[in-house]
């Protein structure tokens, strides 16, 4: 009965649909853009009808442990100089990290459920899972305090680095989360104003969203003072501080079945608090919705400082400030590509950087890790998804489809 009434909840939302930009023109919406059956995979929506034979579909995660010997590193290839190495495995669907004082990295997942507590015994790394079970979990550190951020709940762990058996807080009633699951998956972190970060993804693949949705959101560290501070995010999976402006950049992932070449991926710059991105209007570098279409889509829109590729699922986002790598290196952003699937020949499953001015303007785009992906095959063995930099400035770089953790370093 509980799951009957949620679903009822969910698809009145969906056919409720005010968008969070309300636009003064007139607004049509396709039958692609309409709720799916409740027996359709949710991906499916947005399909037309001559692309129901279609047989791309998303990527399955390998959500069991991988030896290390089964880990192709030597396929990996990045500039001169540079070196990634296996720094931990076995641990399935690991993604975001963050780090304690004491140096233990927490890392949440999405598939499995689980938040990963990995302790570096000097030369090997062990872990163990802290918390299992939960939908969809990511994770962040701040001011001795473990916060976990799943769809349905928020996760407290007060002074976690000290006594690792902590119990948790829940949080969940002060944080107003909206039920829809799908793109509602989280990375969250601490921005330079001590406020908490949560994104709110769109709760399809192109619809008009009710509000609560299709946002990023911050609160004070313990749930109060909810504020909305950009609105038209499809789905992002990550964001950063840049490091002289302190302003969010944040990654977007572009709407499917418009294509393989379109819409791309977007990395966007929060310039002041209420921008709107576009969803579900304008994609892009300003690229009209075929399904949702309103009069002058892209009015009002802020474009992105790039475009990231086609489909290709661009994730963590991390903006290198310490001192291993060559200098040239210093405030350029590091960007994770998980890798499409909405395309008929594969695109992404690297790491590029992003050299812009600090405005935004002028961005290049510039291989950095390459070799997940075999393009003679079309076929890939990993995911790369989320950083971590170090004390003695390496950076980790989480692989999802292996459940694995690289270090990459600089030798000069």
């Amino acid at each position: 009965m509980m799951k009957l009434r949620l679903a009822s909840v969910v698809l009145a939302a969906v056919l409720a649909g005010c968008a969070q930009n309300p636009p003064s023109q007139n607004v049509s919406v396709s039958q692609a853009a309409q709720p799916l059956p409740s027996s359709a995979p949710a991906w499916q929506q947005g399909r037309t009808a001559d692309q129901a034979a279609s047989t791309l579909a998303p990527h399955a995660g390998r959500l069991t442990a991988v030896p290390a010997a089964d880990i192709p590193l030597n396929t990996l290839k990045l500039p001169p100089g540079f070196r990634i190495e296996l720094w931990a495995s076995g641990m399935p669907g690991v993604r975001a990290m963050s780090r304690t004082e004491s140096g233990k990295v927490y890392a949440g997942t999405r598939g499995i459920g689980r938040v990963y507590e990995i302790t570096d015994n000097g030369g090997a790394r062990t872990s163990r899972v802290l918390v299992d079970k939960l939908n969809q979990p990511a994770v962040t550190y701040h001011n001795g305090n473990l916060y976990v951020a799943a769809i349905d709940k928020v996760l407290r762990y007060d002074g976690i680095d000290r006594n690792p058996n902590v119990q948790p807080v829940d949080l969940t009633a002060r944080f107003q989360l909206p039920v829809e699951q799908h793109h509602n998956w989280k990375y969250i972190a601490f921005g330079p104003d001590g406020k908490l970060y949560v994104p709110f993804g769109a709760p399809c693949n192109i619809c008009m969203v009710q509000p609560g949705y299709a946002q990023i959101r911050r609160y004070d560290a313990d749930g109060n003072n909810m504020e909305v501070v950009a609105t038209g995010v499809r789905n992002t999976q990550g964001f950063a501080w840049h490091p002289v402006t302190r302003e969010m950049w944040f990654t977007d992932h572009g709407r499917d079945w418009m294509g393989d070449d379109a819409p791309e991926d977007e990395l966007n710059r929060l310039g002041r608090p209420g921008q709107f991105f576009g969803f579900p209007y304008c994609h892009a570098n300003g690229i009209p919705d075929r399904d949702v279409k309103r009069d002058r889509a892209c009015d009002g829109v802020t474009l992105p400082v790039t475009t990231t590729g086609p489909h290709a699922a661009t994730m963590g986002i991390h903006f290198y400030t310490g001192s291993m790598f060559p200098p040239e290196y210093r405030n350029v952003a590091f960007v994770a590509r998980k890798g499409s699937w909405n395309r008929t020949k594969k695109f992404g499953y690297d790491v590029v950087t992003v050299r812009a001015n600090a405005d935004g303007s002028n961005a290049t785009i510039t291989p950095f890790v390459t070799g997940f992906l075999d393009t003679q095959k079309d076929a890939f063995w990993g995911r790369p998804v989320y950083f971590l930099q170090m004390p003695d400035g390496s950076l980790l770089l989480s692989d999802e489809q292996m459940g694995a953790i690289y270090r990459i370093s600089y030798a000069r």
